[in-house]
């Protein structure tokens, strides 16, 4: 992939999409497009022939056409699996029949088994049940996986899974209804902060461990595997460090400036209680994530309060 290729993301406008535009862009990438921002639906078969028989994209970067934090998988899980499948069948299929040459496609850290061995290395997948609440996404995220695979063995296409840990920074989403918790913790420390109020309560119990990777080491991760990896095996992007949820609400309220208390609800889902990547394969291939959790969740705070 060069600075002129013909590069297309794939994704509903989220983080992901964002941030690989943004990235890409500011690094002189000049003939980038964006299904949000074209307005194509990959979900519409005919729809993707005809943008991929016009424009002819090179290296595709697909990451999901439906997304969401505990809430969102609980109520919208038929969505998330349809869409997301339907998507990823339509853009490979696509890709093959009009000759693209590379698609880079982001999985999910969901794909990983319940429970078991920590940190998770490529090797758990399917190695045991998944995690109830976001089971719809994370099957639609394994089909991706195997898209991958059997795309290389049947047709010998470059397509690469990576699995990253859950994407956070400038640009998540804040809503308590579909975003994930870094974002939506910011915002309900933010607005207790404004409105004077002396509690703020966090889902769950607190306890769960989870590893999170800030949106600019993504973006430059996904940069380094489409130019530098073209091998078969599914590859791990995680910032190498967990924390609880606890400790999290706890940083974030420091960095807000909440001064009341935080207290946990055990009514609501804690969904899987550990999630660690092994990140060690991207690690000796030459790429590890830079930015550290509390100075990742500033400048997503400081982003937030700009509006």
């Amino acid at each position: 992939m060069d600075k002129h290729s013909r590069i297309l993301i794939v994704g509903h406008d989220d983080i992901i999409e964002r941030s690989l535009r943004s990235y890409l862009g500011d690094s002189g990438y000049t003939d980038v497009q964006s299904s949000s921002l074209i307005g194509l639906d990959p979900a519409i078969q005919a729809s993707v022939y005809a943008y991929f028989q016009k424009n002819r994209p090179e290296y595709i970067f697909f990451g999901s056409t439906r997304s969401g934090g505990i809430e969102a998988n609980r109520t919208r899980g038929a969505e998330f699996l349809y869409h997301n499948t339907e998507s990823q069948n339509n853009i490979f299929h696509a890709a093959l029949k009009f000759e693209a040459k590379k698609i880079l496609y982001f999985a999910s850290s969901c794909v990983y088994p319940r429970d078991g061995a920590q940190p998770m290395g490529e090797d758990r997948l399917l190695t045991g049940p998944l995690e109830k609440t976001s089971e719809p996404y994370a099957v639609a995220k394994i089909a991706g996986i195997k898209l991958c695979e059997s795309f290389r063995a049947q047709y010998r296409f470059n397509a690469v899974a990576a699995v990253p840990a859950t994407v956070y920074g400038p640009g998540s989403d804040t809503q308590a209804e579909s975003g994930h918790v870094i974002g939506v913790l910011i915002k309900k420390f933010a607005d207790a902060v404004r409105e004077g109020k002396d509690e703020v309560v966090v889902w769950g119990t607190g306890k769960p461990l989870r590893e999170f990777l800030y949106v600019d080491d993504f973006a430059e991760a996904g940069r380094f595997l489409m130019e530098r990896y073209d091998g078969g095996d599914m590859v791990n992007i995680g910032a190498g460090s967990e924390v609880s949820i606890r400790e999290l609400a706890e940083l974030i309220a420091g960095v807000t400036g909440f001064k009341g208390r935080v207290t946990f609800d055990p009514s609501k889902p804690d969904g899987t209680m550990r999630k660690l990547l092994n990140s060690e394969r991207i690690t000796r291939l030459g790429w590890k994530a830079k930015v550290p959790l509390e100075e990742g969740i500033r400048k997503t705070y400081e982003w937030v309060m700009k509006g």
